[in-house]
């Protein structure tokens, strides 16, 4: 599967680069047209506006510029004109940066004619296939291209090789506080851990008290589900003797949790015999929402 989604994202940087080669502006002493990968001036280059990778390795930065000072740059850098006869980075912010260290005038590059939508898309897909983006990055880049580009989440999906619903899951860590959105940044937290304390983003004590407790104990993605499941089911955490959780299949009691980790509500399932209900509680008109877009009702 893994290879089977590397081929996507190949496939889609790819199609995001068109061939089609761009008039270098007279100010640039190069000729006419670049057909093929050119010294230009690093000092010509403007960084990309649509970056969504914030954070970058010192001590690897070091070892690419060390790399490049003895053997130069493997791979071109993809540019696109600007006014004034400057260039605007696409893609290969690493090779740019670690170029202007290594103490380079030039780097090799390809101009190519890109739309801002093009330029977002390559960005994302570029640090994607080097998975060099934590989860908030990738929530914030996807969340960009939805409000941005007005892309939907299938259409993000098919173009960055991720299925829609975990571009949903991604967008949804936007909704938690800063400082669990700076745990995630710094790895603190991983990706799975958001999605459970999702499941508190209406019960903001709740929130708070499990991030603290997942960070102080350094709790796994699992003890993390059991610690919210019992913050939202408080009484059957206390009174593990009443007959109804005790006899509650286990099977239902897991399909409860992830209904409550798909939803961000609290879930209570009563069941007898294969027959019985299904209640959503919710605590404000924001889960209500989310809960009818999720059951996929218009």
């Amino acid at each position: 599967m893994m290879n089977d989604k590397r081929k996507v994202l190949g496939r889609g940087l790819d199609s995001l680069l068109p061939g089609k080669p761009v008039v270098v502006p007279q100010s640039t002493p190069a000729t006419s047209q670049i057909q093929a990968p050119a010294e230009i001036a690093i000092d010509l280059i403007d960084p990309n506006p649509y970056q969504t990778r914030r954070k970058i390795h010192e001590e690897s930065l070091n070892e690419l510029a060390e790399s490049i000072r003895s053997s130069g740059v493997v791979q071109p850098v993809v540019l696109r004109s600007a006014l004034n006869g400057r260039y605007q980075l696409v893609a290969g912010e690493r090779r740019w940066l670690a170029s202007r260290r290594a103490g380079k005038s030039t780097i090799p590059a390809v101009v190519r004619q890109i739309s801002n939508e093009q330029a977002m898309e390559i960005t994302i897909i570029e640090n994607l296939q080097r998975e060099d983006l934590n989860p908030i990055e990738q929530a914030r880049a996807f969340e960009r291209l939805s409000r941005e580009f007005g892309l939907t989440q299938e259409q993000i999906a098919s173009r960055t090789g991720k299925d829609r619903a975990s571009i949903a899951n991604f967008i949804r860590l936007l909704k938690l506080p800063n400082t669990v959105q700076e745990a995630l940044e710094t790895g603190a937290l991983s990706f799975g851990h958001g999605k459970v304390l999702l499941s508190l983003a209406g019960f903001p004590d709740h929130l708070e008290k499990a991030t603290h407790e997942v960070l102080q104990k350094q709790l796994s993605v699992r003890q993390t589900e059991e610690l919210v499941s019992r913050l939202l089911n408080p009484d059957n955490a206390e009174n593990k003797s009443q007959p109804a959780v005790e006899l509650l299949d286990p099977n239902v009691r897991e399909a409860q949790r992830n209904l409550e980790r798909s939803l961000g509500v609290k879930v209570e399932i009563q069941d007898r015999k294969g027959r019985g209900k299904i209640i959503l509680k919710y605590a404000s008109l924001e889960d209500f929402d989310r809960i009818v877009e999720s059951l996929g009702v218009r």
